[in-house]
């Protein structure tokens, strides 16, 4: 038998024929003894890139705020978080008992896109006998909560280039859900002295022939304003005369409000039924935060634009919670006394916090919007031992989570650096030990004098 003979081994680096880098370096290797040969690629680096159109949205500071304080808390550290506006309240046991009998029923299937036809029929009733408007079931589509319904209405009706008219202090998302639209976001700021309302003269001067959308949010999120009725239709004089400009009403506070105040839907008003998509939900006034459940109502176009939408994003809402939120609608009118207690519940805690933020050194206060009012002449520019200098709202707030472990929202996320945000929908005792806690820190703070 023949000696085997063995070639040579070598490693020899070589540059691949088709290689378009020169991070790309093939290796080859021979081995007369295994017969083998290897090669081993280093792979071009994967395209990471995002979307330009998502790359300019910002991230919800409100959510950053809370995943912030609950990181906190959970390493120990005891933080009050009154930055999401979620209740404390639970879910009335009706409703939960609703939603626990729809599994125990097997009621765990898919449901129509639009949402089951007995809630789209209580929700026709109960915007007919509370709002004053009348809708068909076809004319109502059921979401994943009052969010979704927004961001599928902006996104079915607005273009590129298109504008969407804000009024400011606005909730976080209103701008870059148009965004997202490719649409324009116009701020349009309100003031302290007139409790954060729209202006109608300011309306009228930014509207032109790229205006799509206006959106209202009375009561308001932030502001906790409500829309009186007289201002409304003096906006809705506005509003008819350019056919091209819709109105987006989010009315999902409608049931929080205190006397004697008086909610109004937009869409009831003479002429704006046409062009009104309103929204609302469960969540706010039902405690209902984690079902995710709301409702758009408009004309039959514009919900079927909607549904196109959501038939390709989500589907439809959970059956589980549709049955949780035909429950919270029979109820009785405005949610019956389960609500009305949990609102008497957020008036005390409101009248508390106003009383208390009174008496605070450098603050204005618009019931129920906490505001910082001319803070650059008390509290901006002002230098802090062991912290630094307060620049702004978010440094305020920052150096309220530091030195009082309270957690608040900076007016800058809301469109008015000049305000922060706290939520009372908190236990009375948690809000009193916040705001012991925010008195302290405050007092460390020596005002700046003003030029």
């Amino acid at each position: 038998m023949a000696a085997s003979t063995s070639a040579p081994s070598f490693s020899t680096p070589t540059k691949p024929a088709s290689s378009s880098s020169p991070n790309s370096v093939c290796f080859a290797r021979a081995s007369g003894r295994s017969r083998m040969a290897a090669v081993v690629v280093r792979a071009e680096a994967v395209d990471a890139s995002i979307s330009p159109t998502v790359s300019a949205l910002r991230p919800s500071k409100t959510m950053a705020i809370t995943d912030q304080a609950t990181a906190l808390r959970q390493a120990g550290v005891p933080v009050i978080g009154l930055a999401a506006g979620e209740p404390d309240f639970d879910t009335p046991p009706v409703i939960a008992e609703a939603g626990m009998n729809a599994i125990k029923d097997g009621y765990t299937r898919y449901t129509p896109n639009a949402g089951t036809l007995e809630l789209r029929k209580a929700i026709c009733n109960k915007l007919q006998e509370e709002n004053g408007i009348s809708y068909s079931p076809d004319q109502v589509l059921v979401s994943n909560g009052a969010k979704q319904c927004i961001t599928q209405a902006v996104l079915a009706v607005c273009s590129p280039g298109d504008e969407v008219l804000i009024p400011a202090p606005y909730w976080v998302s209103y701008p870059e859900m148009a965004t997202l639209a490719g649409a324009t976001p116009v701020i349009l700021p309100t003031s302290i002295s007139e409790n954060f309302l729209l202006r109608p003269e300011l309306l009228a001067s930014k509207i032109n022939e790229k205006s799509r959308l206006l959106i209202l949010c009375s009561p308001s999120n932030p502001t906790g304003s409500v829309y009186p009725k007289e201002l409304l239709e003096k906006i809705a004089d506005i509003v008819k005369k350019y056919p091209r400009l819709l109105v987006l009403s989010d009315e999902i506070y409608e049931h929080i409000i205190y006397q004697p105040a008086k909610h109004t839907s937009f869409a009831s008003l003479p002429g704006m039924w046409d062009r009104t998509l309103t929204v609302n939900g469960f969540s706010k006034a039902f405690a209902m935060t984690g079902w995710r459940l709301g409702y758009l109502a408009a004309p039959k176009h514009f919900v079927a634009a909607c549904g196109k939408i959501q038939s390709q994003f989500t589907s439809g809402a959970s059956s589980i919670s549709q049955k949780a939120g035909l429950a919270a609608l029979n109820l009785g009118y405005a949610g019956g006394e389960a609500v009305s207690t949990m609102v008497k519940a957020f008036q005390e805690r409101r009248d508390y916090l106003v009383k208390s933020f009174k008496e605070l050194p450098g603050v204005k206060i618009s019931e129920p919007q906490v505001r910082i009012d001319k803070i650059q002449y008390s509290y901006y520019g002002s230098e802090v031992e062991g912290f630094g200098t307060i620049k702004d709202s978010e440094s305020l707030c920052m150096f309220l989570l530091e030195k009082a472990q309270v957690a608040l929202v900076p007016g800058d996320a809301f469109g008015d650096d000049k305000c922060i945000r706290m939520s009372y929908a908190a236990a009375l005792s948690t809000l009193q030990t916040a705001m012991e806690k925010i008195k302290e820190a405050v007092a460390l703070i020596k005002p700046r004098v003003a030029a």
